[in-house]
């Protein structure tokens, strides 16, 4: 338990910036106040987009998913997003902004407003300022937890992933719900968790809605919930968050160890294949388009080495001119193919030309230029 709370809280800047403003809307005919948090490569990285999370309780939320993402970009576990927390503690606005029909469980008064400032104003404006990628996570915890469900009850569910902390769930919402994750057309993400300590009166419908979700078979569906021993209606927040995102952004982890030994060394073949079609779900999954890591890259690399497949090399190869097109890396894994399959002098040829392009990880001209001195020695001699 302890180890996770210093997660949350671990301080590495890896955001560089922010912002706290208001923000105008019509829709709610008032000043309402957001906080933004730019990845710190957003300057840096001009054509690069970026997830972003929309924090409902933005007040006190912010802070532990701004530090659970922070640890995981950290280490290239969670991509870098934006976050945008909207504060809702003056005058228990988070009340007012919930605000639902008792009769047809759907958003009334403030509630309705609050949906229309979300979808037609706040997004709107953050993905014509800022480089949004196509994927939106929303989070909110009781209260606002329920309230983020409304936008599931759309035809085409205004967002990819859903976190519902605790969960005050309005009328009806176990079974429509369910009823709309069956229907999906996209891919959906959902999460929610509670506790033994939790708010009693909530959490029976909350595990009555876990039921029903697991009932559901559609594979668009992305679901996981969690039941905390010992924590409590507060607490549940900053066990909940990790599991969200990393439940989320699965698919976006660098290759472990553990995933190299336990699947991709045991492959009979097909290693650049498990990676193509690791990025390609990470695409179709998340809206990312990232290069594909050199860590990766050497991953593949080894268990091709391992189970002597060399001729994937060459599959290998083509990878890294997309990716790294001024880089060493294509021609040396065309060396590396050659090396192992017995042509020392395509092998010289292929480290040669590498000598000649950029170095990229722990390859070096000095390692190019030994490599062709190495295959130029055995080379037989006319």
């Amino acid at each position: 338990m302890k180890q996770i709370l210093l997660l949350l809280f671990f301080s590495i800047s890896v955001f560089s910036q922010k912002t706290t403003q208001p923000f105008e809307s019509q829709k709610l005919s008032a000043s309402r106040e957001i906080t933004i948090g730019l990845p710190a490569s957003y300057e840096k990285n001009p054509n690069k987009k970026y997830p972003i999370l929309i924090l409902l309780d933005g007040d006190y939320l912010f802070d532990p998913f701004y530090g659970a993402l922070n640890y995981g970009a950290y280490w290239d576990d969670l991509p870098e997003t934006i976050i945008v927390g909207i504060n809702q503690n003056k005058n228990d606005e988070r009340i007012e902004d919930s605000n639902y029909d008792e009769v047809d469980g759907t958003p009334s008064g403030k509630g309705a407003q609050f949906f229309e400032f979300i979808g037609a104003e706040l997004l709107p404006y953050l993905e014509k300022k800022y480089r949004v990628a196509p994927f939106r996570i929303i989070a909110g915890h009781d209260t606002t937890a329920g309230y983020l469900n409304f936008f599931l009850y759309k035809d085409a569910p205004l967002f990819n992933a859903y976190i519902s902390l605790s969960t005050e769930l309005a009328p009806e919402m176990e079974n429509r719900i369910p009823e709309k994750l069956t229907n999906l057309k996209q891919p959906v993400f959902y999460y929610q968790s509670t506790s033994d300590g939790d708010v009693k009166k909530l959490q029976e419908p909350i595990k009555q809605l876990d039921s029903n979700i697991k009932l559901v078979t559609n594979p668009l569906l992305n679901y996981k919930f969690d039941y905390f021993k010992g924590a409590s209606h507060y607490s549940l927040v900053l066990y909940s968050i990790p599991n969200a995102l990393y439940q989320i952004f699965e698919s976006y982890k660098p290759i472990s160890s553990t995933e190299y030994t336990d699947k991709i060394a045991l492959l009979p073949s097909g290693y650049v294949d498990y990676l193509t079609a690791k990025y390609d779900l990470l695409s179709k999954q998340l809206k990312l388009n990232i290069p594909v890591r050199i860590n990766d890259f050497k991953a593949i690399e080894a268990a091709i080495l391992k189970n002597k497949a060399y001729p994937e090399l060459e599959k290998l190869a083509v990878i890294a001119r997309k990716n790294y097109p001024k880089s060493m890396l294509s021609d040396y894994e065309l060396g590396l193919m050659y090396e192992k399959t017995g042509d020392q002098k395509k092998a010289a040829k292929q480290y040669q030309k590498a000598s000649q392009l950029e170095e990229i990880g722990d390859l070096t001209k000095d390692m190019m230029f030994q490599k062709f001195d190495d295959m130029q020695s055995l080379t037989p001699k006319k």
